[in-house]
């Protein structure tokens, strides 16, 4: 998923560094190339054994972070979005929930504009802990033969709307002929219209996007001013550009979460490099403990956190969001720890029938380890893996 808020370049005020227009234009394409390249991988099991020193390390640190003592390492390097679906992230480092659980252990952290970007950072150790859409971890996971990354935590899931021109189009069957974007070529939302239209029979070219209805690949930075001057008729796009297509006339025509089994998709996980969870697990323990202890203040102080989250962005993006767009926008995202493990599967089948990639073997992708044992520390039932743990 590309933000919406995010600019493409430059150093924040914070000193952190986002990568640049041309590196995002030249990872986007990479993306493109990564889908066809899963054709290619064989069908074998990519789960790496857990390492058995995993549980002793973690154990021993288990409150390392609340008495202040510093962890197993001295950094970790975070990366996510600065847009609504990684609330979490936004949320808990505005309100140090993530500081505290780490303790002595400082946070650095990186703003990406793009999923393959951040994967790319992941597997050159840029940075080590990561929030990330759905596509993006299934591309990188198949892409290194289940060797580069691990699913550790849900973190989001809904906050995804297909929004028309009124004038245009009228109902979801008036869709023939129209041109409808969605973010990047491959992304989780440009999956999601795929798989749409092919449910209701319309034929797409999935590379080029011609078919019966034109699906036109568009950066959520200039979706607005594409809407307005009449060059798509609606877009299939998250939260934020889509209330903000509202804000200038559009109409919600479906909303992702009803195309859903109890309303309920995966939008946003954490991901962890294999290298650091096997050598840090005190750390992404703490790190998990602090998405936990965010989730729970978000669902109780959804106000504040709104308001913490809009700040956030703020300072990484120059721009807050207007409350027309901010209100509606947070109020369809769920914040949750399940990782909701059976709708990650269900996107790379969507991704197939879309024509994107053969289908992908994601056995292993989970492991769920260390967020079941803090959830059981708060009291909470562990989520599953949906049969795609760590063996």
């Amino acid at each position: 998923m590309a933000p919406n808020q995010a600019p493409s370049h430059g150093i924040s005020s914070h000193g952190r560094t986002r990568p640049n227009a041309g590196r995002i234009r030249r990872t986007a394409a990479a993306a493109a190339a990564g889908l066809t390249a899963v054709a290619l991988l064989s069908a074998c099991s990519y789960g790496s054994k857990a390492d058995k020193s995993s549980d002793t390390k973690a154990n021993a640190a288990a409150t390392a972070g609340d008495s202040g003592a510093k962890l197993s390492a001295d950094t970790v390097k975070i990366g996510y979005f600065a847009n609504l679906t990684h609330g979490t992230p936004l949320v808990g480092l505005q309100e140090g929930f993530f500081q505290k659980e780490l303790g002595a252990t400082q946070v650095k952290t990186q703003v990406f504009n793009a999923g393959p970007a951040e994967i790319e950072a992941l597997n050159a150790g840029s940075i080590d802990i990561g929030w990330i859409g759905p596509s993006p971890a299934i591309n990188g996971y198949t892409k290194s033969e289940g060797k580069s990354l691990k699913i550790i935590g849900g973190s989001a899931s809904g906050g995804v709307k297909l929004v028309v021109n009124p004038d245009k189009v009228s109902s979801l069957d008036d869709l023939k002929g129209k041109k409808i974007a969605t973010p990047q070529l491959g992304n989780t939302q440009d999956v999601a219209l795929l798989n749409y239209l092919a449910g209701k029979g319309y034929k797409v070219d999935a590379a080029s996007g011609a078919g019966d209805v034109s699906v036109v690949r568009t950066d959520n930075k200039v979706t607005p001013d594409a809407y307005k001057s009449g060059s798509i008729d609606g877009a299939w796009v998250p939260e934020p550009t889509a209330s903000k297509l509202v804000t200038l006339g559009a109409k919600v025509l479906l909303n992702e979460k009803d195309v859903w089994p109890d309303k309920k998709f995966v939008i946003t996980n954490i991901i962890v490099s294999q290298k650091f969870l096997k050598e840090h697990p005190d750390v992404v323990e703490a790190v998990l403990r602090g998405s936990v202890k965010t989730n729970a203040f978000i669902k109780a102080n959804s106000d504040k956190a709104k308001a913490d989250a809009n700040e956030a962005i703020k300072k990484e993006a120059g721009n807050a969001l207007e409350p027309a767009v901010l209100d509606p926008a947070w109020a369809d995202i769920d914040f949750l720890d399940d990782p909701l493990a059976n709708t990650l599967q269900a996107e790379a089948d969507h991704a197939v029938t879309a024509g994107l990639l053969k289908k992908p073997s994601l056995n292993g992708i989970y492991d769920l380890t260390l967020l079941n044992k803090v959830l059981a520390a708060q009291g909470q039932a562990a989520v599953a893996d949906a049969g795609l743990g760590t063996k």
